[in-house]
């Protein structure tokens, strides 16, 4: 694929390495090797999910840095991965359902805007933002029980915390072992509906999240790559273009990656923030009518938020989530794109 950047008349044509479809890839290997990768990546980035769900879940605003050092007093590094284990045990099924649905939508529909006559820069940022929000909504339905779980576990280290413990007073009182204790005694006092807590909100949050996410992260990648063509086009004395026909170095394509991922996870976390602080509340905390706990409603929650500090009370663990979603997002898509070309069929399995 050769991608051309164009400013005025000054133009430069890079090649860049060609994307791989669905079709060329082993599936096979795609789905293992993509369970391992993503597994590591998600166990590095775990402790600052930990520290964004617990600022979301506090009625008072309080520190990234007092948290976390709150956290290592009370409960060593172990509090920082609680409930990774269950989370660990939902990525694998979730990221099949993610990467398969999302290769599948964008392949299908970009075949077809193309054919539609949309230039290959819109096709391209419909394709993805079709994707994106396709494969958010069939991640869901192995996410939302794994996030609830996941997060009850992880906010149950408040109780060990004297100087938290006031912050968060409606997180829900069941005292859990593990993972599995919690999802049998979620099923028993609240049935599957107890597992799909919030499962309304979450399909509001990711599927949007993953459509801007996608869609800005294609437009960044060709930003940039059109930039880097606009600043290495030179003319000579008659006007023609010098320098065409740059190769970039496997360095050059995942730095571009990279910078493009941390940028479209700016925009996205920062669209999506309220959402997700709503969906984590509601999956995580309790309310109380006549002296019983009960699950607390999309309204109720809202309330609470805007009586803790408005709009500013929205976005509390934005820092954590920025940094979360932004080294997450770099290094999905570097290994992402790793992956694809590891799982990419041989040509002669293509030509057969």
């Amino acid at each position: 694929m050769s991608l051309s950047a164009a400013e005025d008349d000054s133009r430069s044509e890079i090649h860049i390495p060609a994307d791989i479809d669905w079709h060329m890839l082993d599936k096979s290997k795609f789905f293992f090797l993509g369970a391992a990768l993503f597994s590591g990546v998600s166990a590095a980035l775990y402790p600052i999910v930990v520290l964004k769900t617990r600022q979301q879940v506090s009625s008072a605003q309080i520190s990234c840095s007092k948290m976390s050092l709150s956290i290592m007093r009370y409960e060593g590094l172990r509090g920082f991965y609680r409930g990774f284990g269950t989370s660990l045990m939902g990525t694998i099924p979730a990221r099949a359902l993610y990467m398969g649905a999302l290769e599948v939508t964008k392949s299908s529909v970009g075949t077809a805007t193309v054919r539609l006559g949309f230039s290959d820069t819109t096709a391209t940022a419909i394709a993805s933002a079709a994707a994106g929000l396709n494969s958010a909504m069939a991640a869901q339905l192995v996410w939302t029980p794994i996030d609830v779980v996941s997060q009850r576990l992880m906010v149950q280290g408040y109780n060990n915390c004297n100087s938290c413990k006031n912050a968060i007073s409606n997180v829900h009182s069941c005292r859990y072992k593990n993972g599995l204790d919690a999802f049998r005694k979620i099923l028993y006092a609240d049935g599957p509906k107890g597992l799909y807590r919030g499962f309304g909100i979450s399909i509001l949050t990711y599927a949007p999240s993953n459509a801007v996410w996608w869609t800005s992260y294609s437009l960044a990648h060709k930003l940039i790559w059109g930039g880097i063509g606009c600043s290495m086009g030179k003319k000579d004395e008659t006007g023609v273009v010098e320098g065409s026909g740059f190769k970039p170095d496997s360095r050059a394509v995942v730095a571009v990656q990279g910078l493009s991922a941390a940028m479209a996870s700016g925009v996205s976390a920062l669209i999506t923030m309220p959402l997700d602080t709503i969906k984590t509340r509601l999956q995580v905390l309790d309310g109380e009518e006549n002296g019983v706990r009960r699950p607390m409603t999309v309204l109720q929650t809202i309330r609470n938020l805007v009586k803790e500090g408005g709009l500013s009370a929205c976005y509390r663990g934005l820092g954590p989530r920025w940094a979360s979603m932004s080294m997450s997002a770099t290094t999905m898509i570097t290994t992402y794109e790793f992956l694809k070309r590891l799982s990419a069929k041989s040509q002669d399995s293509l030509s057969s």
